[in-house]
């Protein structure tokens, strides 16, 4: 195998974030559930067979040494020697937006090169390389949507309604350690338990019971994203004018609302000048699942 093209690397929302205490190291103990969607950023990757890596950006320029290459690094170690690997990226998936594209990217990158170069590591261990990288790539290389406790490495999986969402992301970015640092950050919100957000398989059987899986709680660092950044305000009153109840994704500055059709048969306001705007739809599954076990 010389070259795997095509590979998507799907965004995530935080359908709630909810921050419930914080250990003696610092970090912060949140529980939330991560959904998968279908906007997605592309890779390629190639072999080379001079041990060496590198990346080609398509689209948007990405930092000189990001989680891409950090990720293909750490793999590499398990690789034969001269084993490398040329990654191309189209970057769709927004920057400091909550939606946890760079660990995406990081996930699928794993995902490829243990394909590419026949290492042919279990999910596990993968895992294990991944939480190195970012809190957020084990949930993408496990490839479910998921309840998420701890400081995001309980990833449990959870059965979802499928649905469609309208997204925004204005210009303005977040940056996540300021949120978290912030004095007025909500930390002791009570624990939740799966059974209360109704997120087994039969209970979502249930007649209407897809919007109150939806509704679901709250996201802690909302509040706080919106003093920092008041374009995430702009953004929910945005839709909100359009009859949509939106909160944050994850440490923003991207916002989502449960839309009450598909994309195809609703139709959203020109939005301002510099916003990202989509319509996205959730996934069951990530596209490359099963790649790893």
């Amino acid at each position: 195998m010389k070259a795997i093209y095509d590979l998507p690397a799907p965004a995530k929302l935080n359908l709630f974030l909810h921050i419930t205490g914080r250990r003696d190291d610092g970090y912060h103990l949140l529980q939330s559930v991560f959904m998968l969607i279908d906007w997605c950023d592309t890779l390629h990757v190639e072999l080379r067979r001079d041990g060496q890596l590198s990346r080609e950006d398509l689209t948007t320029e990405l930092p000189a040494d990001d989680l891409i290459l950090r990720a293909a690094r750490a793999l590499q170690a398990f690789a034969a020697p001269g084993q490398g690997a040329h990654i191309s990226v189209a970057k769709h998936v927004p920057a400091q937006a909550g939606m946890g594209g760079g660990s995406s990217d990081a996930a699928t990158c794993l995902l490829a090169l243990n394909r590419l170069w026949g290492l042919n590591l279990p999910l596990a261990r993968l895992a294990h390389i991944g939480l190195k990288l970012g809190a957020d790539v084990p949930f993408f290389l496990a490839g479910r949507n998921a309840w998420v406790e701890g400081i995001g490495e309980d990833v449990r999986p959870v059965t979802l309604p499928p649905a469609h969402f309208a997204v925004v992301k204005p210009p303005e970015g977040l940056d996540t350690r300021l949120i978290f640092s912030a004095p007025d950050l909500e930390r002791a919100t009570p624990v939740a338990i799966i059974s209360g957000f109704a997120a087994d398989s039969e209970q979502l059987e249930a007649p209407n019971l897809g919007n109150q899986v939806f509704d679901f709680g709250h996201n802690d660092l909302q509040p706080v994203a919106q003093r920092l950044c008041p374009a995430v305000t702009d953004a929910i009153e945005w839709l909100g004018a359009q009859g949509l109840k939106a909160r944050m994704t994850g440490s923003g500055s991207s916002v989502f609302a449960k839309m009450p059709q598909a994309p195809q048969d609703a139709e959203l306001l020109e939005a301002p000048e510099g916003w990202q705007v989509r319509q996205c739809s959730n996934l069951a599954v990530h596209p490359l699942w099963g790649w790893a076990t």
